[in-house]
């Protein structure tokens, strides 16, 4: 069990805390006054970012995947050939120096592309205001990846006219935020906590399955137990795994399946779910189910990340592990 001695002792840079103020945040990003765009003729949206902040882009893919806007996520260095004067390139740079998203930025800027740019500075905002390019400076909170729901509703916001976002579906996620916090925060430290009883169920590596839809926030938690646990996990579409990757559970394996569940996935998805828990059954192979809520693609996925997100934390402290620092990333980060 947790007790908040035991989180204190660990998280030594209070990452928990900022998640049990995730909702005023997000409210507090979403009402604040930010320069919104007005382009028009755009055909072609390109969402450039590495990371949490490549994590918001996979979000608004999945918010316009019914929509006729042609998207592309970009988490490298290079800008697709077919960028042009008619494409928007959302590039978000939390720290505002990823050298990877700056790269894709230069690149826009010579194509003459619609750009707007989010990061908290750096680089990033030094190169918008010489070029005048729009940029939105938005304070980063505590670390990039806990700056997630500030980023997101700060986007969504800016984003709102020109993505045609639904804004009640949008306060429809900030209330179901407002409500998962009184579940899964740090205020709840019981084993009724869902997210401190998969935090406790998972003793090895994860493979975490999902729905067409639900992607990023698959990804994300993938990338939040890696980060911020400091343990291996692997992420598969369910349709495609269900082609390959099922046929390594012939085998005696530590891992340990967990299905994201979509509240209203497509019916063949629905079967594919049935089947494949029902072959777990029958191979006496332990697995958990994380459902989404209802309602929009937008509460589905951020309140699942908001629920992964303290999976990953409740996971690291349990393991006595600080879920702050990322020395790897540093190491990297030291050589470029």
């Amino acid at each position: 069990m947790l007790d908040y001695s035991s989180i204190e002792k660990v998280d030594s840079q209070k990452m928990c805390k900022i998640y049990d103020n995730w909702p005023d945040l997000a409210e507090k990003a979403y009402n604040q006054n930010i320069e919104s765009l007005s382009y028009d003729g755009i055909n072609h949206i390109i969402f450039a970012g590495m990371g949490g902040s490549g994590a918001l882009g996979d979000i608004f893919a999945a918010i316009l995947s019914k929509t006729d806007i042609h998207v592309t996520i970009v988490k490298g260095y290079h800008l697709p050939k077919t960028a042009n004067s008619n494409t928007l390139v959302v590039t978000t740079s939390i720290s505002g120096n990823t050298e990877e998203t700056l790269s894709v930025l230069s690149s826009a800027y010579e194509k003459n592309c619609k750009i707007a740019a989010f990061s908290s500075g750096g680089i990033m905002e030094k190169f918008c205001t010489k070029n005048n390019i729009l940029h939105n400076k938005i304070e980063q909170v505590h670390s990039p990846r806990a700056s997630f729901s500030v980023f997101l509703f700060s986007m969504l916001k800016s984003l709102e006219s020109v993505l045609a976002i639904n804004k009640q579906d949008i306060i429809e996620s900030l209330n179901q935020l407002k409500e998962q916090k009184k579940i899964i925060s740090s205020e709840n430290l019981t084993m009724d906590n869902p997210a401190i009883s998969l935090a406790s169920w998972i003793k090895d590596i994860p493979m975490i399955y999902y729905p067409w839809g639900l992607q990023a926030a698959a990804i994300r938690f993938k990338n939040s137990l890696q980060e911020n646990s400091k343990i291996h996990g692997f992420a598969e579409d369910i349709i495609e795994a269900c082609h390959n990757g099922v046929v390594s559970w012939e085998r005696e394996t530590t891992v340990q399946p967990i299905l994201i569940e979509g509240y209203d996935d497509y019916a063949k998805t629905k079967e594919r779910w049935g089947i494949l828990r029902k072959y777990f059954n029958e191979n006496h192979i332990e697995y958990r189910v994380v459902k989404s809520t209802k309602g929009s693609i937008v509460s589905k996925i951020i309140s699942l990340i908001y629920f992964l997100d303290y999976v990953s934390i409740y996971k690291a402290v349990l393991n006595g592990v600080d879920p702050s620092p990322v020395k790897s990333i540093d190491y990297i980060k030291s050589f470029l």
